[in-house]
């Protein structure tokens, strides 16, 4: 016993100093750890701060609702309507890999699908599956609980008249950005501003606490338009007809307001269902993306430059015999003699012979002044997006074959819109109005030449262009399908050839009418053409003017327009 004392004895110090060493370490750590904490908390407080935020605080957007279209009597033609999209955080939605199938199936996506979508993307934190989906999904969806599955607040695109004011209106993209029409060219008035919310949310991504609003949003800007969705209904569903009666290619209609310029309808054909952004096609506006030859539609300005010459009047006689005019190598014709006429007969007959040795007898700068005073060669200055400003070349470059061919209509670009604009102005004691698609003023997207009103020629003669143009729509003249009982209608056919390599097409035709009604005191003008008509009819007397009567028949009812004093 004696022996075993001495040996505790002699280990003693031994325990004791492991102790101490034990002691010591554990002193240094735990100062090394406070002085750690203090350092933390003194010099990286903020840092420290916004690390525990970015695990459970987020600012997410709140979504803008995008201001709507109307039509001038404030008829809806595009809206917003609220709707849910669907992401998922992968690195969460991972975790509940077996429920997958059952959410697949609520957003008709198949198992491979989704798997196919979260296996390229498995490092990011935000992935859409599916945008816009129906309230009733929504409730199913949030009724799963999943972890990593979240919705977000969103608006889509909708437009409750369709097809029918398709290319006026034109359509957004899926994230409610203009692409086409009036959507892209009033873009940032419609578009709003985001604002900003600040959310909580635990480990698994759920909201553990109410939003806190930090940024209210700015809603877009509603807009009236100058369309009347009445009248562009009528124009639909004629210009429909028209095309299908006529086995016809294609077809584009616009109605005006004389005196303000006011696109009242646009409407082509074939058009497209803008709600259906997985299948947009033929959504190219036509009536002002589009250039063709005007053929006799644009005799008239021939007939207005020579009447400001004062070289002529409506009852000065040319001669049209023998109904041929020789120019070098070619010849231009008339379908018949038509001997001695008129200047108001050249238009009431069409006469290309007479057209032609009346531009002749101008000088080529006097022509092409009134042609681009009128708008041709340049864009309206309305905005819309893609509008073309035609073609015609400068008076220096003309030779006398072209001269003569430009005051039938050949050798010279317009869109249709440009061809109604120049109409308005017969129509509008000689002034060229600007193109408007706004009924109030705002700003206008594009500022251009053609902008403002112009005056092209006196109030005397277009009063008697318009007596001209009235004989056209009698029983005799070429456009007299174009009648409306009750109403006084000047206007001018045109059934012009179409282009093909080395010349001019035999078969293929464009079909085409303006008129202006009532003519005693202008308010309306319609621009018509069919393109490519097949059944036996050709001209633009007998496909584009039946059109524009059976518009405007019912147009001038609902707009309340009386009848001429005849």
């Amino acid at each position: 016993m004696a022996i075993i004392k001495n040996r505790r004895k002699s280990n003693t110090p031994i325990y004791w100093k492991r102790r101490q060493l034990l002691l010591i370490f554990f002193i240094i750590i735990i100062s090394i750890l406070l002085l750690r904490a203090v350092y933390l908390q003194t010099n990286r407080a903020d840092f420290l701060q916004y690390q525990g935020s970015a695990r459970h605080l987020r600012t997410i957007p709140i979504v803008a609702h995008r201001g709507m279209l109307m039509d001038r009597n404030g008829k809806p033609l595009a809206i917003s309507t609220p709707v849910d999209s669907v992401w998922v955080n992968p690195a969460q939605f991972i975790t509940v890999k077996d429920k997958w199938l059952e959410l697949a199936n609520l957003l008709s996506l198949k198992l491979s699908e989704l798997e196919n979508i979260l296996s390229k993307r498995m490092q990011r934190k935000f992935v859409y599956l599916k945008r816009h989906i129906e309230p009733k999904i929504t409730a199913q969806i949030t009724a799963l609980k999943l972890p990593g599955v979240f919705l977000q607040s969103e608006y889509k695109r909708y437009y409750p008249t369709g097809e029918v004011s398709a290319h006026v209106v034109g359509f957004t993209n899926i994230d409610d950005y203009g692409q086409e029409g009036l959507e892209l060219a009033l873009n940032k008035f419609l578009l709003g501003t985001p604002g900003k919310k600040q959310i909580v949310q635990d480990k698994n991504g759920q909201l553990i606490a109410e939003p806190i609003d930090l940024t209210a949003p700015i809603m877009g800007q509603d807009i009236k338009l100058t369309i009347d969705i009445r009248l562009q209904y009528l124009v639909y569903r004629e210009l429909k007809q028209a095309v299908a009666n006529s086995n016809a290619r294609a077809g584009s209609a616009v109605i005006l307001d004389i005196n303000t310029g006011e696109v009242l309808a646009m409407v082509n054909q074939p058009t497209y269902n803008p709600n259906n952004r997985n299948n947009i096609q033929n959504y190219r506006n036509r009536v002002v993306t589009d250039i063709f030859e005007p053929g006799s539609t644009l005799k008239p300005f021939t007939i207005a430059s020579a009447l400001n010459s004062g070289k002529y009047s409506p009852n000065t006689k040319i001669n049209t015999n023998p109904g041929r005019l020789s120019l070098g190598k070619y010849t231009i014709r008339d379908s018949h003699n038509y001997g001695i006429i008129d200047v108001a007969t050249i238009i009431k007959k069409s006469s290309n012979v007479g057209a032609s040795k009346i531009a002749l007898s101008l000088s080529a700068k006097r022509l092409w002044q009134i042609l681009t005073k009128s708008g041709f060669g340049y864009i309206s200055g309305s905005g819309f997006p893609g509008e073309v400003a035609g073609r015609l070349s400068h008076f220096s470059e003309w030779y006398k074959v072209q001269q003569a061919s430009i005051s039938f209509g050949y050798g010279i670009g317009v869109s249709l819109l440009q061809l109604a604009r120049a109409y308005a102005m017969l129509g509008n004691d000689g002034i060229l109005p600007p193109i408007k698609f706004l009924e109030k003023t705002m700003e206008n997207p594009v500022k251009s030449l053609g902008s403002e009103s112009t005056k092209v020629i006196s109030p005397k003669i277009s009063k008697q262009m318009l007596n001209i143009l009235m004989q056209v729509v009698q029983p005799d003249g070429t456009g007299a399908k174009a009648q409306i009982n009750g109403y006084k209608v000047a206007g001018k056919t045109g059934t012009v050839r179409k282009p093909v390599i080395g010349g001019y097409s035999e078969n293929d035709y464009l079909a085409l009418f303006v008129g202006i009604v009532p003519a005693s005191n202008p308010r309306l003008v319609m621009a018509v053409l069919i393109d490519e008509p097949r059944q036996n009819e050709y001209y633009g007397g007998k496909v584009a003017a039946p059109v524009f009567a059976n518009v405007m028949t019912e147009a001038l009812r609902l707009l309340n327009i009386f009848p001429d004093d005849i």
